[in-house]
């Protein structure tokens, strides 16, 4: 079968389409046939050699963990009445950028009609965990959210979450074009991080008493400098690191000001929780709720270009690889 491999650690080039054998579908799993498949900052990240203590991959290896497609066949102890439906999975860190895979059974959402493919792999991840960072950070109706990263893939869903659980959204993007974006998708109010001064117009669009909730989808020094918009008894997640590293906020200077920090850790999902969690946000997508962003699509075999966009800093929401 047709697949992608990165055949080492480096730049988007060592993405090479190869032909492997087809995988087996083993007990508990289904064998998908591959429609489209998400790709994330990180995937980028691990094809650089970066975070190899989180992400043990060796090469050659076949990237990708969430795709949608069509359930071809299922192993032992799986119910057969899953084949030959549309569904999402995420499979961990290997195995998507490919016109097969296998996923635990447990691990399956259905994607509901009307839902395309390519929708449904821009949520398997980002939508989930940006459902999963509302809860952890608890927001309410009537708090004000600031969002860093509010353009990508998961800052566009979490400014649509937020505005629907009733929040006040500010967002924090870089550029006419993605700050256009992110008040196209509702938020009230939206802050140039191009801008040397961004950090004061966000203070000033937060009326001078800052956010009860920080969502840092960007990490690094961006990262840190918004922990200081975070309101006393406020919670600040430290989710995201495109800049390299996760904002390295001090636990005593958020200990003192009675801030809460959450980290990547908190959102961390067993694979039901997760299919949960997916299901959930297809449903929405299919009611008209939530608009997943897509930048670009990509066949599997410029897997290598999907990188390149997302590395340029200049896509609009997601990249998507389409099989």
């Amino acid at each position: 079968m047709r697949a992608t491999q990165a055949v080492g650690f480096g730049a988007p080039e060592v993405l090479v389409p190869v032909e492997v054998p087809e995988p087996v579908a083993g007990p508990g799993q289904v064998l998908v046939a591959v429609a489209a498949v998400d790709t994330i900052y990180v995937e980028t990240q691990v094809r650089s050699g970066w975070g190899r203590e989180f992400f043990p991959v060796v090469p050659p290896y076949v990237p990708g963990g969430g795709i949608a497609g069509t359930v071809r066949a299922t192993g032992e102890g799986v119910d057969p009445a899953w084949a030959g439906r549309r569904v999402v999975a995420s499979i961990g860190s290997t195995g998507g950028y490919a016109e097969l895979a296998v996923a635990p059974a447990e691990a399956l959402a259905v994607v509901p009609d009307g839902v395309s493919f390519t929708d449904a792999a821009a949520l398997v991840h980002d939508g989930v965990t940006a459902a999963r960072l509302l809860a952890t950070t608890a927001v309410r109706p009537g708090e004000q959210v600031l969002i860093v990263g509010a353009s990508g893939g998961m800052g566009t869903v979490l400014v649509q979450l937020a505005k629907a659980a009733g929040a006040r959204v500010i967002g924090v993007a870089r550029g006419d074009r993605k700050t256009a974006l992110v008040r196209d998708l509702g938020a009230d109010a939206v802050v140039d991080a191009a801008r040397p001064d961004w950090v004061e117009r966000a203070r000033e669009a937060l009326g001078g008493a800052g956010a009860e909730v920080v969502l840092d989808g960007v990490g690094g020094e961006v990262g840190l400098a918004a922990f200081a918009l975070v309101a006393g008894g406020g919670r600040f997640s430290a989710h995201g690191a495109p800049t390299g590293g996760f904002a390295q906020v001090d636990p005593a200077d958020a200990a003192a000001r009675g801030v809460r920090l959450l980290g990547i850790g908190d959102v961390r999902l067993t694979a039901p929780e997760h299919a949960e969690l997916a299901g959930q946000a297809l449903r929405t997508a299919a009611e008209g709720a939530l608009r997943p962003v897509i930048g670009g699509t990509f066949p599997l075999e410029r897997a290598a270009s999907a990188h390149e966009a997302i590395e340029s800093r200049e896509l609009l929401g997601k990249a998507v690889l389409t099989v």
